[in-house]
């Protein structure tokens, strides 16, 4: 530009030097050039920000709305009371019933901690009717629809419900365990040897038997999303989980023996709770929790699916 005072040009910066504010996609190429470009990448970068922090906000909302649900219905109070009760009190039962007139004269090698442990194949049916009922209540009484206007994404109604009912369930399971192994280890007969509760085989043994509560926790909720129906979702978690060692149980052929307790969810996932002879076993303490998340993985997508595809 020519100053009419002085005859004199202005300096003009070079087009090329101003950033690509038009074209976000030349800015994301390397380092941008000049403070256009710099600043639609530091744009792009905050509302990643925004979107993410928005994600984990609605995340919390849902969870939080799953919690007010589950803690206001009475039936959650007494499942969960009947999961810690139950496994404590069985466990102390079948601790005290042991007895050393079947031991070898070599002295008795009974796993004291997996028998403490025992309460868990009955707290686990409590802990399927609680899981069920979390999905089942809802499609009974038609509070599906409210569920699903507030919150529309599905699937983010299954992992606030997971997360929800897994956390209330670690927590009544944990209680339930750690009394078992309290009452145990107080009443282990004479000519059994009395474990130490900060053993490593006994954390992991008590540890783990809350995790694999937790598992069929997640197995009973994917089957209550799939179902739709409280009666079929309980029948076909506690199928699943009974059928292995009852027809194990029923078997001649130490192959097929071995595989269902190898690949049945209870069966391997109560694994994790043997102390004596691990090496023995037809599978691997966290090696059998893992074939049972496998089961719950499925049962959840196979919920997911459902919950996706067909109308509230």
């Amino acid at each position: 530009m020519r100053d009419g005072r002085r005859g004199l040009r202005e300096p003009v910066e070079p087009v090329e030097s101003v950033g690509t504010a038009e074209e976000p996609e030349q800015a994301g190429a390397g380092e941008p050039r000049g403070r256009g470009g710099q600043r639609v990448r530091e744009v792009r970068y905050a509302a990643g920000g925004r979107s993410v922090r928005a994600g984990l906000r609605d995340a919390g909302y849902a969870a939080r709305a799953e919690w007010t649900k589950l803690r206001t219905v009475p039936s959650t109070w007494w499942l969960l009371l009947a999961v810690a009760a139950v496994t404590a009190a069985i466990g102390a039962g079948a601790v005290s019933g042991l007895s050393t007139a079947h031991c070898p004269p070599a002295g008795c090698r009974e796993d004291v901690v997996k028998t403490s442990l025992a309460g868990v194949w009955a707290g686990q049916a409590a802990v399927a009717a609680l899981a069920s009922l979390a999905f089942t209540a809802e499609y009974g009484t038609g509070t599906i629809r409210t569920t699903l206007t507030a919150v529309p994404g599905r699937l983010r109604v299954l992992a606030a419900k997971s997360a929800v009912v897994g956390a209330a369930v670690l927590v009544a399971g944990g209680a339930g365990v750690l009394g078992a192994l309290l009452a145990g280890r107080a009443l282990v007969p004479a000519g059994f040897t009395a474990y130490d509760l900060g053993a490593g085989p006994v954390l992991r043994a008590g540890f783990g038997t809350a995790l694999y509560l937790v598992l069929v926790a997640l197995l009973a909720l994917g089957l209550g999303a799939a179902l739709r129906d409280t009666a079929g979702a309980v029948a076909a978690c506690l199928g699943v989980l009974y059928a292995s060692p009852l027809v194990a149980g029923m078997l001649s052929d130490p192959e097929w023996v071995e595989r269902l307790q190898r690949y049945g969810p209870s069966s391997a996932g109560l694994a994790v709770q043997s102390t004596v002879d691990t090496a023995a076993l037809p599978i691997g303490p966290w090696a059998g929790l893992g074939v049972l998340a496998a089961w719950s993985a499925a049962a959840l997508a196979l919920g997911a699916a459902v919950l996706r595809r067909r109308d509230a």
